[in-house]
C-alpha cells in the first residue's frame, strides 16, 4: 500500500498537493474517531457489556430498542447465553439496559465511522482531489475498516455459547487489527503532506521499526491481559507474588499455552515486555543524546520517549490500583497513540 501511496504523491505537482489538505484533515479526524472507538471498546470490556447484544444486524441494528417489547426481546435473548445464566442472573431489565447501551454505542460508532469514511471519499473523488493511484489505497483502508466490524462480531460470537466472556485470542485479533488500521490511516495522512522531510538517518529508522514491532506485540499482550482479566490479580509492583520471577509460570501443557491462557504468565509477559521496551528506548535515545546532546534529538523522538515513560507509569498505576476504569482506558489509548506516533515519524522518513 505504501508503494502506491508514494507513487501517487510523487505524481502530484505543488498546486495539486495543496488541494490534499482537506483529505489530510479528513484522515486525521478518522484517526481520532477510531481512537475514540477503541476507548469505548475498552469501556465496553471493563463494564462487561460486550455480550449484551447477541445478534449482528448491520442495518437494523443501527436503531436501539424503541419500545418496551423491543427491550424485553433484547433482554430475553441475553438471558439465553451463559454469561447471564452463570454470572448475571440477578439482572433485571433496568440493569440490563446499563450494559446494553455501552455495546450499542460501540457498534453505532463503528457504523458512523463507516459513513465518515465513505461519504467524504466519494466527495473527494468527484472533486478530483484524489488521483487514480491514490484512491485504491484509500479504498483499501475502507475495506480494512469494514473487516474490523466482522472481527468484532467474530469476537462477540465466541462468548455466546460455551463461555461467559469472549475468547482472548479473538479479542487480541480485534484489537491488533484496530491498531494497524489506525497506524495505516496516520501513515497515509502524513505521506500526503507536501512539506515532509525526514533526516533521522538509516540507523534511527531501523530502530523505529523495531520499536513499532515491540509496541505492537505489547498491544497484543495487553489484549490477552484484558481478555483473561489478568490485571485484577497480582496487584503488586515490582514483585509478583513476592518474587521477581514468580512460581507457576509454566503449569499448562503444551508450554506455549501459558503465554496466552495462564493469568500469571500473561501478566508477567506483559510486564517483562514493558521493561524491554523501556530499556530499548533508553539505550537507543540515550546513545543519540551522548552523541548529539538533547537539542540534537528529533522532536518526534522526544515525544516518543515521553509517551513510552508515560505508558509504563500508567501501566503500573493501573495494576496497583486494580484496574480503575479511567487509568485502564488511558493506558490503552496511550498505547494506540504511541503506535500511531511511531508510524507518523516513519511516514515522514519514508522515501
Amino acid at each position: 500500500m505504501s508503494i502506491s501511496i508514494n507513487s501517487a504523491i510523487d505524481s502530484l505537482e505543488a498546486p495539486e498537493g495543496d488541494r490534499l489538505r482537506p483529505v489530510r484533515i479528513w484522515l486525521y479526524i478518522l484517526a481520532f474517531t477510531i481512537l475514540l472507538m477503541v476507548s469505548v471498546g475498552g469501556l465496553t470490556r471493563l463494564t462487561d457489556s460486550g455480550l449484551s447484544i447477541t445478534s449482528w444486524k448491520p442495518i437494523s441494528g443501527m436503531l436501539p430498542p424503541l419500545s418496551l417489547s423491543d427491550w424485553q426481546a433484547e433482554f430475553e435473548a441475553y438471558q439465553q447465553i451463559p454469561e447471564f445464566e452463570l454470572q448475571n442472573n440477578w439482572m433485571d431489565l433496568e440493569a440490563f439496559k446499563s450494559i446494553f447501551w455501552w455495546e450499542w454505542g460501540h457498534r453505532f460508532l463503528g457504523r458512523i465511522i463507516g459513513f465518515m469514511f465513505a461519504i467524504p471519499f466519494v466527495v473527494f473523488l468527484v472533486q478530483r482531489r484524489l488521483n487514480w493511484r491514490l484512491a485504491p489505497s484509500l479504498a483499501l483502508l475502507f475495506v480494512l475498516g469494514g473487516f474490523q466490524g466482522f472481527l468484532g462480531w467474530w469476537m462477540v460470537s465466541s462468548g455466546l455459547t460455551e463461555r461467559v466472556d469472549v475468547s482472548q485470542y479473538r479479542l487480541a485479533a480485534h484489537l491488533g487489527a484496530a491498531s494497524l488500521l489506525l497506524a495505516a490511516i496516520v501513515w497515509v495522512a502524513r505521506r500526503l503532506r507536501p512539506d515532509r522531510a525526514g533526516d533521522l538517518g538509516t540507523g534511527n529508522i531501523i530502530a523505529l521499526w523495531g520499536l513499532a514491532f515491540l509496541v505492537f506485540l505489547q498491544i497484543l499482550m495487553g489484549a490477552f491481559v484484558a481478555g483473561l482479566d489478568a490485571g485484577y490479580g497480582f496487584n503488586t509492583w515490582p514483585l509478583m507474588e513476592g518474587r521477581w520471577v514468580p512460581e507457576g509460570l509454566v503449569v499448562l501443557e503444551p508450554a506455549w499455552r501459558n503465554l496466552f491462557e495462564n493469568l500469571l504468565a500473561v501478566q508477567f509477559a506483559h510486564r517483562m515486555l514493558a521493561y524491554v521496551i523501556l530499556l530499548y528506548v533508553v539505550v537507543w535515545v540515550g546513545a543519540g543524546w551522548l552523541r548529539e546532546g538533547f537539542s540534537g534529538l528529533d522532536n518526534w523522538l522526544k515525544i516518543i520517549v515521553l509517551m513510552v515513560v508515560g505508558q509504563v507509569v500508567l501501566g503500573i498505576l493501573t495494576l496497583i490500583y486494580v484496574v480503575p476504569i479511567p487509568l485502564a482506558i488511558g493506558h490503552q489509548a496511550l498505547a494506540f497513540m504511541l503506535f500511531s506516533a511511531l508510524f507518523a515519524t516513519l511516514a515522514d522518513e519514508s522515501s
